[in-house]
């Protein structure tokens, strides 16, 4: 069983930058494909971005391509999500998620989630 804690969130204005981190435990972190999804007020929970089990392959949704950046360091038993050029339209509470098949962005396919947290970008 792997637990998940996020870490990173916090209030910015739109253009700035933050760095999402999932803190995993209780598993082999390098055996879990890891995904990030976030979720606004009233709207359906959203794929983000997904990095295979060995942090070569990404996946990214359209609407965060060239502005975001997943990444995992196994040996920390980490995954990141770079954010630049934040929009308002980013705001959301923003979730880490692990599934242990290969890369996916379906989220019911993922079998543990974190308790997320929350991103606020200003206009």
């Amino acid at each position: 069983q792997v637990q998940l804690v996020e870490s990173g969130g916090g209030l910015v204005q739109a253009g700035g930058s933050l760095r999402l981190s999932c803190a995993a435990s209780g598993g082999t972190f390098s055996t879990y494909t890891m995904g990030w999804f976030r979720q606004a007020p009233g709207k359906e929970r959203e794929f983000v971005a997904a990095v295979s089990k060995s942090g070569v392959t990404t996946y990214y949704a359209d609407s965060v391509k060239g502005r975001f950046t997943i990444s995992r360091d196994n040996a920390k038993n980490t995954m990141y999500l770079q954010m630049n050029s934040l929009k308002p339209e980013d705001t959301a509470n923003y979730y880490c998620a692990a599934r242990r098949g290969s890369l996916r962005s379906a989220k019911v396919t993922y079998d543990y989630w974190g308790q997320g947290t929350q991103v606020t970008v200003s206009s």
